[in-house]
């Protein structure tokens, strides 16, 4: 099997097992925390960073262990991945995140396609999300430099 391939392969299950992690890890907190929103956090941020490092630590030396699309752009900026290959990388991750939010919803015996009930949008909600982009991005390179 070829170095491109796997990488590719790769992708496909560490995104699932991604997904499948952090959704999970939502359904259960809420479940299990009884309205308490700080234990909801808390019962998901732990984890949610032990998998990051036990996904990247198996599956970064086969494809890098890319995972998120800003990372994918970031490291095509740097020049250190081809377009055709984020290109790559972004469809094989799509379908590792739809599978990784099916898998959570057959292991809570929840409807397998469903529309989220909560709105996440707003200027808190995208600030957020640049905040933490920024911070996933800046770990990665301060750590790839060392």
């Amino acid at each position: 099997m070829g170095s491109l391939y796997r990488s590719f392969v790769s992708e496909w299950p560490g995104t699932m097992f991604l997904l499948a992690t952090v959704i999970g890890l939502g359904i259960m907190a809420e479940n299990l925390a009884a309205g308490n929103m700080a234990v909801v956090l808390l019962g998901n941020t732990i984890p949610t960073g032990a998998i990051l490092v036990v996904l990247i630590t198996t599956i970064g030396p086969i494809s890098g262990a890319y995972f998120n699309l800003a990372v994918n752009i970031a490291f095509l900026l740097r020049g250190e991945i081809l377009p055709r290959r984020v290109v790559a990388y972004v469809g094989v991750q799509v379908v590792g995140v739809i599978c990784g939010a099916v898998l959570a919803h057959l292991m809570f015996e929840l409807p397998l396609i469903q529309e989220s009930t909560k709105l996440r949008t707003g200027m808190a909600q995208w600030i957020s999300e640049f905040v933490a982009t920024f911070g996933l991005l800046a770990t990665i390179f301060g750590t790839l430099r060392w």
